[in-house]
């Protein structure tokens, strides 16, 4: 099920829509990586390009991050 979630980055409040799974993932990603699960949203925020929606950059990230995990 896709759930609208809000973050504030750089002192302004986005919201972003995700699948429950990909949400999961960002969490278990934060976890691995032992930072805030807010810093690691601006972290790919701050990467993603101009043209480029948050939701968009956030299952790209998931979906690279997993695949180099499962290759490695």
């Amino acid at each position: 099920m896709i759930r609208k979630h809000s973050a504030t980055l750089h002192g302004h409040r986005t919201s972003f829509s995700l699948e429950d799974e990909f949400w999961i993932e960002l969490n278990n990603i934060a976890r691995a990586r032992a930072i805030p699960l807010a810093a690691l949203i601006s972290e790919i925020d701050d990467q993603r390009q101009p043209e480029g929606n948050l939701s968009s950059a956030l299952r790209v990230y998931v979906f690279h991050w997993l695949k180099s995990d499962s290759s490695g």
